[in-house]
């Protein structure tokens, strides 16, 4: 009884606060966006039950020494490229994409469960080699190991979530001891490559390139989903036009309401104040993951902190930017509030390594 009592009064309720009222706001705008469609409870039942497994997973993880996954990251490195091999031969394919793998049940997407054990991976890394990696060779052999996954995710494809593992590795990166000549030659090759890169990619992702750069060229083309966004957030104003009520969501003028473009569709339906809500909710989950590398006991919980803030904060940057047009359009979901169960369950997860940081840095002893 003791044990729980001490769990109850060191856990970190505050971001565990923020993160049911981010998953609050998700249920209730993923129900008024899909009810034309499909009544909304399906959908809506659907992500709050994959809430409650998340959490009750952030409450497993959060009992656990994040120390212990130290132990097994040779194992989770080979389960990532395990994985995403297997999406090529026995994925399923949407939109031209193939990125999930059908459990029947359930629709997985390994590339999502591949960030948080590459983060685990990347963290043992650069924890054990803090010394070392003002050397060359240990900043080269960094990057073999995040290569191999992000050339996976990018045959899928799936730009964004590759761009995700090389945000992480860089901020990894960042506050090592590498020397950071290595980022400004490793900088300047990447822009005398880009050329080739932007000739390999897909049309359709030069197209949202091109968008991005001028999202008014084809507004009724490839510029439609951009330009339905901004629409949907300015017509919200202050207090927004009501859950149900939003035009450009109900009448299906905003596409993937409830996955890629939410955020446009939650400004659209509860104003700039919700939409201010969400965001000063997501500042505190990425405030808490600050403090937590600031107080991690060793270097492995703060790369592990560091980590899972690169992964939320890009996901949020780059999800709202591209709802904003200030962003190239990718897939990258909007974390705890775009509807689908992976991308939940694992952001939650992180969370919950979050949590496990928190408590051994106070000496509780389970």
């Amino acid at each position: 009884m003791k044990r729980y009592l001490r769990f109850i009064k060191n856990f970190d309720w505050i971001i565990l606060l923020a993160t049911l009222l981010l998953l609050g706001f998700s249920v209730a705008i993923i129900f008024s966006t899909t009810f034309s469609l499909t009544g909304g409870t399906k959908e809506a039942l659907q992500q709050a039950g994959y809430g409650v497994a998340g959490i009750i997973i952030l409450f497993a993880i959060a009992r656990l020494d994040y120390r212990s996954f130290k132990n097994y990251s040779a194992l989770l490195y080979i389960l990532t490229i395990a994985m995403l091999v297997a999406v090529r031969f026995i994925g399923t394919t949407t939109l031209g994409a193939t990125r999930w793998i059908n459990l029947g049940f359930f629709q997985f997407q390994p590339s999502e469960l591949a960030k948080i054990f590459m983060i685990i991976v990347m963290a043992k890394f650069f924890s054990e080699r803090y010394d070392e990696m003002r050397k060359l060779k240990t900043f080269l052999l960094s990057i073999f190991y995040v290569a191999i996954p992000t050339a996976l995710v990018m045959m899928q494809p799936d730009l964004g979530t590759a761009m995700t593992f090389i945000v992480i590795w860089l901020a990894m990166v960042l506050v090592s001891n590498a020397k950071k000549i290595y980022l400004l030659v490793m900088f300047l090759c990447a822009l005398a490559v880009s050329p080739l890169v932007y000739g390999m990619l897909h049309d359709y992702q030069r197209n949202r390139i091109l968008t991005f750069l001028n999202p008014t060229a084809d507004p009724m083309g490839t510029g439609w989903n951009v330009n339905q966004a901004m629409i949907a957030i300015g017509s919200g104003k202050w207090f927004g036009r009501g859950l149900g009520h939003g035009p450009q969501s109900q009448l299906n003028f905003l596409p993937f309401k409830h996955t890629d473009f939410v955020f446009a569709a939650l400004a659209e339906e509860m104003g700039f104040l919700g939409a201010g809500a969400i965001l000063v909710l997501f500042a505190v989950i990425l405030y808490r993951c600050i403090r937590t590398a600031m107080l991690a006991r060793d270097y492995f919980g703060m790369y592990l902190a560091v980590g899972i803030f690169a992964m939320l904060f890009f996901h949020i940057f780059i999800n709202i930017g591209m709802n904003l047009g200030m962003m190239p359009v990718t897939g990258i979901p909007l974390p705890l509030i775009s509807s689908g169960g992976t991308s939940i369950i694992i952001t939650l997860a992180a969370i919950g390594i979050i949590e496990s940081i928190i408590m051994r840095y106070k000496k509780i002893d389970f």
